[in-house]
């Protein structure tokens, strides 16, 4: 395996490890960069560990080049940090740690590079090269981390109950490297992580978080979210997932499993879509079928409304979880509440109004809706798939057809608020509420048609029923 470097990646190196020689210390390029270099993935964070101050190093090598880069440090974690030819390097001096039990802050004190070896999650990012003159891009690999990337396994330096004890996250961040690369977990390491899975409560939930939006964020989420419940990961921070695992039978008749029919979703999703908030939409679609199965003695298993409690549960868990509490929680939760609406238009006699509704109500998010559907037709059955999917086209034409005849996704209907207290002489209240909804609800049905014109007759009519007269026209 080579690392091949762009000639500005080769300067860059060789005037560190000049500098570096200057000041008298030994430098070395480490972890994910070389990794993914042998990998040929493409990368631009750069980590650079020295026998001796990063900081002063940094600055050094920052001063010379003509267009000075600004050096961002950080004196408590002894790192400093700029950015060169779209590459993002950062320093820090060699050093070995030490772990108490109920932190995994460690203890840190100067090291060697083999301490620093030491001290690295997985024998796959520990890795190093030498930048040093007199023995410039040689390969320092002390844990046979080069066959590890050629077999495609992830193994722990030291044993994995101390990697796992000293640091819980490097749990995540094994499934995390799983997923991304391809690689197995090996047997002894995975075991390990089912062992200490406890240990990820000292772990605050925005590291987790971001470990598991880098899993959501892979090409096939679906290898992680497999390994974190296997695991038992994840129990130990998103438990109302794990509720969806089983199946139940009753008089013989059995619901399909709805946290590996999710799985399957979101891997539909992902190959359609590189938006991460897509993607959650797919991982809480079916969130609230554990709070309303029921078996029905005719209809067997139901899980009447489970969209409405989705809805209801995702700010919840998008707090839980330290996600966003703001538009991308909204438009979550908004596509859990509408994701079982263009299904359910591809039943016959489907009216022109509610293709109104669901263009009004979808808006601006109908194509990221339609690719939560359509990856949420899953079935073992082939023919069954086809045919909904056949069906599921002729919805897209309809919805095609009806947007440019009425003109409703991102629409407002033409009587406002304001223009109902005008006419009325009110102030904001629950009557001024009612009629702007009776309007925007009777165009949507088609009762009336989309004009001020007709808004305004019917909206005099409604506030008849409420003794209303006009004040003003």
């Amino acid at each position: 395996m080579d690392i091949v470097c762009t000639p500005d990646e080769l300067q860059l190196f060789t005037t560190i490890g000049r500098v570096a020689a200057e000041l008298q210390l030994q430098c070395y390029l480490i972890g994910g960069f070389v990794r993914d270099k042998l990998l040929g993935r493409p990368t631009k964070d750069v980590d650079i560990v020295c026998t001796g101050d990063g900081i002063s190093l940094a600055h050094a090598v920052a001063a010379t080049f003509h267009h000075k880069p600004q050096v961002s440090f950080f004196k408590t974690f002894g790192t400093a940090q700029f950015c060169l030819h779209g590459l993002d390097v950062e320093f820090v001096g060699a050093r070995k740690e030490s772990y108490s039990a109920d932190s995994r802050k460690p203890e840190v004190e100067p090291g060697t590079i083999q301490d620093d070896q030491l001290r690295r999650d997985f024998t796959i990012n520990a890795l190093a090269i030498s930048l040093n003159p007199n023995d410039f891009g040689s390969l320092i690999d002390p844990f046979g981390g080069i066959d590890d990337l050629q077999s495609q396994i992830i193994r722990t330096p030291l044993g994995p109950d101390i990697t796992f004890s000293d640091d819980p996250l490097r749990m995540m961040r094994a499934i995390r490297f799983a997923t991304q690369l391809g690689f197995a977990i090996v047997p002894d390491v995975f075991e390990a992580i089912s062992r200490n899975k406890h240990r990820l409560k000292i772990v605050s939930q925005e590291r987790i978080t971001d470990e598991l939006n880098k899993i959501m964020a892979a090409p096939k989420p679906s290898i992680g979210l497999h390994l974190l419940f296997i695991s038992g990961l994840l129990q130990e921070f998103f438990p109302q997932m794990v509720d969806l695992s089983g199946v139940e039978i009753v008089e013989g008749k059995g619901h399909k499993d709805n946290f590996y029919h999710t799985l399957q979703v979101i891997d539909n999703t992902a190959a359609k879509s590189d938006n991460l908030w897509l993607r959650w939409a797919a991982l809480l679609h079916d969130i609230g079928k554990p709070a309303t199965k029921k078996f029905e003695e005719d209809h067997g298993w139901t899980f009447h409304g489970h969209e409405v409690v989705g809805e209801r549960m995702t700010p919840r868990i998008f707090k839980q979880l330290k996600l966003p509490q703001n538009e991308k929680m909204k438009y979550v939760a908004k596509l859990v509440a509408l994701h079982l609406r263009p299904i359910s238009l591809t039943k016959e006699d489907i009216t022109d109004s509610a293709m109104r509704r669901l263009l009004f109500d979808a808006g601006e998010d109908l194509e990221d809706l339609m690719i939560l559907c359509e990856s949420d037709i899953t079935s073992k059955n082939k023919m069954k798939v086809k045919r909904y999917l056949e069906n599921f086209e002729l919805v897209k034409e309809r919805l095609k057809e009806v947007e440019e005849s009425d003109r409703i996704r991102n629409w407002q209907p033409p009587i406002s608020g304001e223009d109902i207290m005008r006419i009325f002489g009110l102030a904001p209240s629950r009557n001024v509420g009612v009629l702007k909804t009776a309007i925007r609800e009777a165009i949507l049905d088609g009762h009336i048609p989309n004009n001020y014109a007709a808004a305004y007759e019917y909206l005099l009519q409604k506030a008849a029923e409420f003794q209303l007269m006009p004040v003003s026209d």
